[in-house]
């Protein structure tokens, strides 16, 4: 089934200086020289981007690259200079102040690097706020905040104040008080790179077993390609303000559109991206150790299939398209493939 789109955002720019919409009008398809002439900062340049519903959109590049002035312009915290941004059919930019303002308080979440939680409430009270902001009666608001403190693996810390919390666990708090509007859209600004490793591995499986269950429409900004890759549908890379290429984490590393790309992706371990239909070969004989899914990461199933003698079905809907062998897998473990 194909997914719907639920945010898009067609030719938009940001640019920093005087006369920056002037500068637009006159000049449709300004390059970074021409920038520089009229005094001008593109901090977004002619991003299009369509964001399905049920995705993990991975936006992604090093600090000053763009990304997190996209996601802003994206929730229009910030105005863009030029372009459009449609969430849910509607275009955000013809919005007037209280309507965005009811649009994000009802349809988004945003959870920031800065955890941002307030000193003097408890963790409950903390993921209870932006429904007291709503006018929810207090008995309401308290039962959606418990079932989100829970759901983030808080129970029995409800009464704790920030102070008293780990980083992972304040981080905890700040995405229970995302969830508890119940967010058609989820922000999230890097918000595991203030962590330590080893807890911001952690988030990273807390995020997902979140997301397994609640299936929801992300946004999700880091500047670290391990993570990107770990958590991502599919990444959009950016470089000066200008998106360099938008493509599953496998389809960047196998097929990057620039050199920019190439570079980036140059040291990541391929089988951490690759999958098993990527090296999918015919069936060849009768005899196979057992089946693994088209979509199974090589990194996930390569010491199962590297002890084998026989090869493995590839099974995709419930079919066998091919089989994959201890030599296709040890071609992707040294980089062969």
């Amino acid at each position: 089934m194909n997914k719907s789109v639920i945010l898009e955002c067609r030719d938009v720019w940001k640019l920093y200086g005087a006369q920056s919409e002037k500068f637009l009008i006159n000049n449709t398809n300004p390059q970074s020289d021409d920038l520089d002439q009229a005094g001008l900062i593109g901090a977004v340049r002619a991003a299009n981007v369509q964001i399905l519903q049920g995705e993990i959109f991975v936006i992604m590049g090093l600090s000053g690259s763009g990304k997190s002035t996209l996601v802003r312009c994206l929730s229009r915290l910030i105005e863009p200079t030029a372009g459009e941004i449609h969430f849910e059919g509607e275009n955000l930019l013809t919005k007037s102040e209280p309507e965005l303002i009811q649009i994000r308080r009802s349809k988004m979440g945003m959870v920031f690097q800065q955890f941002a939680l307030l000193p003097h409430l408890t963790v409950l009270e903390n993921a209870a706020f932006p429904l007291d902001v709503q006018g929810v009666d207090k008995v309401t608001r308290e039962v959606r905040a418990r079932e989100v403190v829970e759901l983030v693996g808080l129970r029995g810390r409800e009464n704790n104040f920030p102070r008293e919390l780990s980083g992972g666990q304040q981080q905890r708090v700040g995405i229970a008080r995302s969830l508890a509007v119940e967010p058609d859209l989820w922000f999230l600004d890097e918000p595991f790179s203030a962590l330590d490793p080893l807890i911001r591995r952690e988030m990273q499986d807390e995020f997902l077993r979140l997301q397994n269950m609640l299936h929801k429409t992300i946004v999700f900004i880091t500047h670290d390609f391990d993570e990107a890759i770990r958590l991502a549908d599919r990444i959009a890379v950016m470089k000066d303000g200008a998106i360099q290429q938008v493509a599953t984490p496998e389809q960047l590393v196998l097929n990057p559109a620039t050199d920019y790309v190439a570079e980036f992706t140059r040291h990541v371990s391929r089988s951490k991206v690759i999958t098993a239909a990527s090296i999918v070969e015919p069936i060849s004989g009768n005899s196979f150790s057992g089946q693994v899914a088209h979509d199974a990461l090589i990194d996930t199933i390569a010491d199962q299939v590297e002890r084998s003698k026989h090869p493995y079905q590839v099974i995709q809907d419930g079919n066998v398209i091919g089989q994959i062998t201890r030599k296709a897998v040890i071609d992707v473990l040294v980089g062969r493939k």
